[in-house]
């Protein structure tokens, strides 16, 4: 897409949103549980960052560690029995890094309804070569309407992680020239 970084000659070719798509299906039990009984957040985190660690390390060809994530929602509680998928997929690349787009579904395991969405979470991941220092990565190459959407919103995504940072570090530098100390 033409709105992406530009990248040096000879660079790596891009590959498919579809190259490194990857599901990753857990059934929950109860050593899943919070204190209410439902499964705890952080269980679903840890395998929407599996995931999502899985697509960046397919898509980029190497080691990718997470460097953020930008939104983790949660729109249901997951239940102890309860089919959970984490579907992830990379929605956008930069020069190392990519943002990485998952889905979180849940069914019943003993019904045959269909599996509803629970959650949602954009995870960012850079990729690194074998000292841990940033290594290029091949642009994604968005094939569907909803890839190019998810690419799109992805761009904004950065666009106000970027500026949220960059406001962040003016107002410290602020704060530590008139002598405030944190």
């Amino acid at each position: 897409m033409t709105d992406q970084a530009p990248r040096p000659e000879g660079d790596i070719p891009g590959k498919s949103t579809a190259a490194s798509r990857t599901t990753l299906s857990h059934i929950m039990t109860g050593s899943d549980t919070n204190l209410l009984g439902t499964v705890h957040g952080g269980v679903i985190m840890k395998l929407v960052d599996d995931a999502a660690g899985a697509v960046a390390g397919r898509h980029s060809g190497g080691p990718a560690v997470t460097a953020s994530m930008d939104e983790m929602v949660f729109l249901e509680p997951v239940r102890v029995g309860d089919l959970v998928h984490v579907r992830a997929q990379v929605n956008w690349t930069g020069r190392s890094s990519m943002e990485v787009g998952v889905r979180v579904m849940a069914e019943r395991w003993n019904e045959s309804t269909p599996a509803q969405q629970v959650g949602s979470a954009y995870l960012v991941f850079a990729a690194v070569d074998a000292d841990g220092k940033p290594r290029p990565v091949p642009q994604v190459i968005p094939e569907t309407e909803r890839d190019k959407r998810r690419y799109q919103e992805a761009q904004i995504r950065r666009t106000h992680r970027l500026a949220r940072r960059r406001a962040i570090k003016e107002l410290r530098e602020k704060r530590a020239a008139d002598g405030i100390e944190d």
